[in-house]
């Protein structure tokens, strides 16, 4: 496993972010622990998390599950680089959201905090991670809530998650207005192949202030997993957002060409997808979100790809990037 600092901190992370959301919903607590202790084993030590995962009825399951793995000992939590996120309301989807039981304001910041840390059974949180923005909320309240919880040691890091680039300004101009606020670290965001938005604004932004950019849906939804070939074979069918995208020709007939181009390199779809976000400026590591041991193997050989310059190229003229900002959008 190849390591590197989280953004400006001396914080040293795994390339590959162990994305714990089916934990819970689509992996029972025995697979999931047997899915943790893998990836440490493989040397992956940044696993990310959120207070709502679970999901439904089941809100703060995932974060239970992975505190029942700290639990067994052998080193699990002192190993362990846990990120968890803070913002979405924990009631059971449906439910009457009561005032300030969701967001960022400072009272929910401390409700949740102490909420996951007991579910997760540890002291501490290494990564803290605001789950969207909260237009209601000024920033001078929200570090002021995280410089308690710093001087308490119940966070060491604070990141950002779905914040665009003016926000990810707003925020870390505002932490170095407060004297001892080191500010946002991180920015966990979607970007992959298929999905490159995040090029104009968001990750030039994250570099220039020091935050490790950490991508989400890498295969976006399994779009970049093989699914076209996976089809054919009779294997899983595409679901979600993915259905959705290849209903569209055009769009059907890039993920074709995508996949007929790594055949041609003899090359796995889902494996190329993380490599190359692994090529990208300012990338910590994509979040990969295993349902099973065998899709995490496949993750993992991703780390040991090199891509051709060949092969880089053809996969920019399949998935155009934007372009470099502000030339993408001006002249």
């Amino acid at each position: 496993m190849e390591y590197t600092q989280l953004g400006r901190t001396g914080l040293k992370v795994s390339r590959l972010v162990l994305g714990t959301m089916n934990f819970g919903p689509q992996t029972d607590e025995a697979d999931s622990h047997a899915i943790m202790d893998a990836a440490l084993d493989a040397g992956i030590n940044f696993f990310d998390t959120a207070n709502v995962y679970g999901w439904g009825e089941n809100k703060g399951r995932t974060e239970s599950i992975i505190g029942n793995w700290f639990a067994q000992g052998g080193g699990r939590r002192e190993k362990t680089v846990i990120a968890t996120k803070v913002y979405g309301n924990m009631d059971p989807d449906g439910a009457t959201v009561w005032p300030n039981h969701d967001k960022l304001s400072a009272l929910n910041i401390r409700r949740a905090v102490d909420a996951s840390l007991k579910r997760l059974r540890t002291d501490y949180i290494d990564l803290y991670q605001f789950h969207h923005i909260d237009r209601d909320t000024p920033f001078e309240e929200i570090w002021q809530a995280i410089d308690v919880l710093v001087q308490q040691g119940k966070i060491l890091y604070v990141g950002s998650s779905n914040f665009p680039g003016y926000k990810i300004a707003q925020a870390n101009e505002a932490a170095a207005r407060r004297s001892g606020t080191i500010g946002l670290v991180s920015e966990q965001c979607l970007y992959n192949l298929a999905e490159r938005r995040a090029e104009m604004e968001v990750i030039p932004a994250a570099r220039d202030y020091g935050l490790g950019v950490i991508p989400w849906s890498p295969l976006h939804g399994g779009l970049l997993g093989g699914i076209i070939k996976k089809e054919v074979q009779g294997g899983r069918r595409a679901s979600g957002r993915a259905a959705d995208t290849l209903k569209d020709p055009a769009a059907r007939a890039r993920i074709q060409a995508y996949e007929d181009l790594l055949d041609k390199h003899g090359l796995e779809p889902g494996e190329v997808a993380l490599a190359w976000l692994l090529t990208r400026p300012g990338i910590t590591g994509p979040i990969v979100g295993p349902r099973t041991a065998d899709q995490l193997e496949s993750a993992l050989r991703a780390v040991e790809l090199e891509l051709s310059e060949d092969l880089l190229t053809g996969l920019d003229e399949i998935f155009p990037g934007p372009g470099p900002s502000p030339e993408a959008f001006a002249w």
